[in-house]
């Protein structure tokens, strides 16, 4: 395709003749709108010295595991049927591995292993703990100069999975509107505020950049068009989620005698949280402001506002084998893997450069919890998405003497293009796990 595009705007960051820039953005008054990867990037992308497609890394976990029987499957390899859990990713059944008996062999803990969850670091919850790096953070070492923001480290309440070099654990960002400032926002303080009133006011950062968005989206062809349109209306589902977000955040509580159901912000809003987190997670990848993420998901002590749910979330982990509290369970992470797979379909059907955006990216979900109930951290449930791996099985390791976690996270580093063999107490790539 010709770099019809070259002729846009001069406010619009062009290469000379070469077509759109990979870092182009949208500039106006308080807005840095960083384009979507198209088709008419190809030319400028083939004389930067970066890859024409990005590998990325997007790292979660769930602090309270999940229930084993309805997410491991019994049978091993390709040909295993979906568990009620894994059900909920049939339409990716081809695009993403699941584990059995990985752990990171010398953790403890319980709750506290989560500081490990992503660094492998031993004995969490003792005295004598002292944290290493994270995964996340030694991609970051290599990579950190690609993007606008190195890395995301993003929580749904307060826990963060990423950790410096030195065991310093890196704050999360838990506030959905910070996130949403950090990628879209920019300028003086006075244009900030300035933008931050007209996104209160209900208008769209997409109104301070019209004459551009219309002059791009005549140059471009049919499919770079369907592209751009898909993207502004994540850019504005989120900014309508915010607002609602905001409107309840200064609306008071009302006084009555029942439970009544939080709405976002409220901190028992589990799902609530995940989804607007992984909304902007999908927005910083479209637009390469990074390739890092990590995400924080963990509980307060509040009722999460799901149908047929009368506990806690931490309540209902410790079940005791109770049919009611594990019914409860199931519907509060079942809603959870469907955020999840809603996140993950965006990044299969968001194409860039002859592919689609998971291809490239590795999206891990797991626990630093095998059995919440027991705080037990032997035989982590796993999954891997995307990455351009050979998907569609079930790698099934020894149960009681647990394959190390760590190989999973050397085999992800050497396919982000890392040289290693060792992670943590990883000493060698997973076997069973090939690239595409």
């Amino acid at each position: 395709m010709k770099p019809r595009s070259c002729a846009l705007s001069r406010a619009s960051s062009l290469s000379p003749s070469c077509g759109l820039s990979r870092r182009t953005f949208f500039r106006a008054t308080g807005v840095g709108l960083s384009l979507p990867w198209l088709d008419a990037m190809q030319p400028a992308i083939a004389h930067e010295s970066s890859n024409i497609r990005p590998r990325r890394m997007v790292l979660i976990n769930k602090a309270l595991g999940l229930h084993g029987p309805d997410f491991f499957p019994k049978q091993k390899g390709s040909d295993f049927e979906l568990t009620p859990y894994l059900k909920e990713f049939a339409a990716l059944r081809g695009n993403f591995t699941v584990f059995s008996g990985l752990s990171h062999p010398e953790a403890g803990g319980g709750h506290s292993s989560e500081q490990s969850f992503l660094t492998a670091a031993p004995h969490s919850g003792t005295p004598a703990f002292r944290n290493t790096i994270s995964l996340d953070q030694l991609v970051a070492e290599q990579i950190s100069d690609q993007t606008r923001h190195s890395f995301l480290a993003l929580g749904s309440h307060s826990g963060s999975l990423s950790w410096t070099r030195n065991g310093v654990q890196i704050p999360a960002d838990k506030d959905p509107a910070t996130v949403f400032r950090r990628l879209f926002i920019t300028g003086t303080p006075a244009e900030i505020r300035d933008q931050e009133q007209q996104l209160r006011d209900g208008n769209s950062i997409l109104d301070s950049v019209r004459e551009e968005t219309a002059a791009l989206q005549r140059r471009v062809g049919p499919g770079d068009r369907d592209r751009i349109d898909q993207y502004f209306s994540a850019v504005r589902d989120v900014e309508k989620r915010l607002k609602v977000a905001e409107s309840w955040s200064h609306k008071p509580k009302p006084d009555v005698k029942a439970e009544v159901p939080g709405d976002y912000p409220d901190g028992s809003d589990i799902v609530g949280r995940m989804r607007m987190m992984l909304d902007l997670a999908y927005l910083a990848l479209q637009t390469d402001s990074t390739r890092l993420i990590t995400f924080a998901i963990d509980v307060d002590g509040g009722v999460p506002p799901i149908e047929g749910v009368k506990e806690s979330r931490h309540n209902l982990s410790h079940h005791g084998q109770d049919p009611s509290k594990i019914d409860q369970l199931r519907r509060i992470e079942l809603a959870e893997l469907q955020a999840l797979n809603d996140f993950l379909t965006k990044l299969q059907s968001s194409d860039e450069a002859g592919g689609r955006i998971l291809d490239q990216t590795q999206v891990l979900f797991g626990s630093n919890l095998g059995n919440a109930s027991s705080h037990d951290t032997r035989n982590l449930p796993v999954l891997l998405f995307g990455g351009d791996f050979k998907h569609g099985q079930h790698l099934a390791f020894d149960q009681k003497n647990n394959t190390p976690l760590a190989n999973l996270f050397v085999t992800m580093l050497q396919r982000m293009g890392i040289d290693t063999d060792r992670f943590g107490n990883g000493t060698s790539s997973l076997t069973g796990l090939e690239f595409s």
